[in-house]
Order: structure tokens, then C-alpha cells, then sequence
């Protein structure tokens, strides 16, 4: 290990220690050198775009992201990515640790000739996250992750996603492999790779170039190009019912309180049941096909504040009052689950009419690897998740997405 190398492994090893130290510039030599030169064995994660590692540094243990096809990617991609990051410093999000951009010039053979070609090297390098991607602890409510964890997994992702709306960061990928989960099972919002930060007075941008993946991108992008705020909220919402129901999708809304009634053994006034209630409506919002009729990530968190709870449930006990339960399902008195199948019933019904079919032909012209499937289907149904995209063939529905990873080892691309 050379001088440099030696000097910055120690600074990184402070860093791990230090969680108040700022992201820095790193070295490719030490990030090869942590990572055995990129060896097969520290492989933990591949994806379209990007490859990543497992980096040793002394005691702890990193997770280095190294971008391939990077003449693929414009250079601009990349400082976003990178400015994002340092912006998104957060106990929900994943920690940044640092960044490598390398550009040597390589003697290449071109048609019989020499020529001097630019070698790009980016990497980013991340804390580890230990116990993977949300999706891997996602089931349904008859077992699996008990409602206290999951409702606590949904309350932190909300925690995470107003922090980086109030700091003009859109995520864009939001979805349950992009939420690692650490030892504490708390999750971290990872994966900045089709981020966007926008201006002071900014509140909406305008792209070309539709990324994300099917089942989680909001339809109104879908059909203009257009990225706000709202379309991260699309997005939340597609994850708290996955988190709710363990399914990419829902079919009957009512199901979601009555499974979870199954489960906890609770009565319609169980606090647990209201907490269930209330996801599930928010969920439902949060997918409205009109952006503008979306929660905002702060409401968002205003209304699970007041499900909050620090009881363990012993048998069936909770710290809120039975008068506050009262008030909070005074909803009218409607068998468990019909005011969110209402909820439902009207996100649907936007679906109806002339608009939503020229969103659906708009959507058939610009992602054209998608194969339509019934042309009289209308988009509305992606206003839910990916079990009700019948409007396409199952093995032919494509992600967009340049970072759309099979985890390997833990979840620990970002």
C-alpha cells in the first residue's frame, strides 16, 4: 500500500467512526485496495449500469459502487448523483461516505490504429447495510414481520422522504429493493442514481428520458415526462401496501384491515387496527392518478404522529386512551376495510374516459419495449401496483430502470 493509499484508508476508517464527517474525494487506488482489485469474491451486486463491492477498512466494512459503460452516461449524470448523495445526509438514508472520479488516458487499438482513449473510472462508496433490501422481509399479514415493525418501516421511509423533498432532492427509484434494512431493522432510503435536486423555487422538471421501474413510477410522468415531488409520493404509496398486504399489488382493499384483524386478534377499536386502517388510506392517496390530489411527505408524517404509539401491545394493551381510539375510527361506522375500498373505488373511476386512453396510447408510444397487450385497457389500472398491470404481457413488462439490481449478498446496492 503506497503512501496515498495508506493516508486515505486511514481517513476513511475515521470516517466510519465519525458519523458527523463529510463525504470526501477517495482515491481509485484505495478503493481497489479495500476491494481486493474489484475481485469476483467481494461481488455483493450487480445491475445495469453498476457493479458493487464490499470493501474491507480495517474493522468495518464498506460498499463500494463502480459504474461500468461509463462513456454511456453523461458526465453530468454523474455529478447529479454525487451532489444528491452529499445534500442527502440523514439517519434514513444511507450514508455516503465518498466518491472516485478518475479519468486516465489508455492506449487503445481503433481500426488498425493507436489511439489515446479516455478510461473513466466513478465509483461511489457507501456505509454497508447489513440485513439487505425491504423487499426480502416483505410478506403478507399472516406471518413475517410483526405489525409494530412494519408500521415503524413505514413511519422512517416517510421520515427519510421529507427530508429529501425539503432539501429539493426527488428520488425517482423509490422502491422496497432501494430500502435497506439495517441490524435494527430500521430502514435506510438508498440508490440516488436517477435522483434529481431541483432549484430553490423549483418544483417540477421535465425529461426525455423515462427511467424508474414499472409498478412504482408515477403514470402522470409516464404520460408527460414531467418528475415533481408527487411522483416520489406515487411511489410511497405503492410501497406501504406492499408493506401492508406482502404483495406487489392489492386486489380487494377491504382484505388489508380484515387479514391484519386475523392476525393480531384484535376487535374493530384495536389501536393496532386504526394504525392499519390509516396506511392503507394514506397508501391509497398516495396513488391517486391526479397528482395534485397526492398527500405531501409532511402531512403524511403529521397523520401517522397521531397513530404513533410506544406500547408493546402486551396482551392486547396499548398506551392510548379507549376515548382517543374513539375519535380516531369515528370514520362512519363501516365494516372493516369499506371507507379504503372507497378510497380505491375512486382512484378507479379516474380511470374512466377519453383522458386516461390517450394516457394510455402516449404510454404505448414512448416505452416502447412494453408490448400493449389490450388496447382498449385503459392506464388507470397502473394507479395500482404491479399485480394489476394486465394491460401488459407479464414477461414482456421491461424496467427502465439503469440500476434494476438482483441483490446477491445483502442488499447492498445503492
Amino acid at each position: 500500500m503506497d503512501h496515498e493509499t495508506s493516508t486515505s484508508h486511514d481517513v476513511l476508517e475515521r470516517m466510519l467512526l465519525d458519523e458527523s464527517a463529510e463525504p470526501t474525494s477517495l482515491p481509485l487506488s484505495l478503493l481497489q485496495y479495500i476491494t481486493n482489485r474489484f475481485h469476483l469474491d467481494h461481488q455483493i451486486g450487480s445491475g445495469g449500469f453498476a457493479v458493487v463491492y464490499k470493501g474491507v477498512v480495517g474493522k468495518g466494512t464498506v460498499a463500494v459502487k463502480k459504474l461500468f459503460n461509463t462513456l454511456d452516461i453523461h458526465e453530468n449524470k454523474f455529478h447529479e448523483e454525487v451532489k444528491c448523495l452529499i445534500k442527502a445526509k440523514h439517519k434514513n438514508i444511507v450514508r455516503f461516505l465518498g466518491y472516485c472520479a478518475d479519468t486516465q488516458g489508455k492506449m487503445e487499438n481503433y481500426e488498425g490504429m493507436l489511439v489515446m482513449a479516455d478510461q473513466r473510472n466513478w465509483l461511489l462508496c457507501f456505509e454497508y447495510v447489513h440485513n439487505g433490501g425491504l423487499d426480502k422481509h416483505i410478506t403478507d399479514a399472516s406471518c413475517g414481520l410483526e405489525w409494530k415493525v412494519r408500521y415503524q418501516i413505514i413511519n422512517v421511509i416517510c421520515e427519510g422522504l421529507v427530508f429529501l423533498h425539503e432539501k429539493r432532492i426527488l428520488h425517482l427509484d423509490l422502491k422496497p429493493a432501494n430500502i435497506l434494512i439495517d441490524h435494527q431493522m430500521v430502514p435506510k432510503i438508498a440508490d440516488f442514481g436517477l435522483s434529481r435536486c431541483l432549484g430553490e423555487e423549483q418544483t417540477r422538471a421535465i425529461t426525455k428520458n423515462l427511467c424508474g421501474t414499472l409498478g412504482y413510477m408515477d403514470p402522470e410522468y409516464l404520460k408527460s415526462g414531467q418528475i415533481t415531488f408527487a411522483s416520489d409520493i406515487y411511489s410511497l404509496g405503492v410501497i406501504i401496501m406492499e408493506i401492508l398486504t406482502g404483495l406487489k399489488g392489492y386486489l380487494k382493499a377491504e382484505n388489508v384491515v380484515e387479514s391484519w384483524m386475523n392476525r393480531l386478534q384484535a376487535s374493530e377499536g384495536d389501536v393496532r387496527l386504526v394504525q392499519v386502517r390509516v396506511c392503507a388510506e394514506i397508501g391509497i392517496e398516495c396513488m391517486d392518478l391526479d397528482p395534485n390530489k397526492r398527500p405531501v411527505a409532511r402531512d403524511i408524517i403529521g397523520r401517522l404522529n397521531k397513530m404513533a404509539s410506544d406500547a408493546d401491545y402486551p396482551n392486547g394493551e396499548t398506551s392510548i386512551s379507549s376515548s382517543s381510539v374513539e375519535q380516531q375510527i369515528s370514520l362512519p361506522r363501516e365494516k372493516s376495510g369499506e371507507r379504503i375500498e372507497k378510497l380505491a373505488a375512486e382512484s378507479r373511476q379516474k380511470a374512466d374516459g377519453k383522458e386516461h386512453s390517450e394516457i394510455s396510447e402516449d404510454f404505448a408510444e414512448r416505452v416502447g419495449k412494453l408490448h400493449f397487450q389490450e388496447g382498449q385497457q385503459k392506464l388507470g389500472q397502473l394507479s395500482l401496483p404491479r399485480a394489476n398491470l394486465d394491460i401488459f404481457k407479464r414477461k414482456e413488462c421491461m424496467t427502465a430502470d439503469r440500476n434494476n439490481s438482483h441483490i446477491l449478498e445483502g442488499g447492498h446496492l445503492m
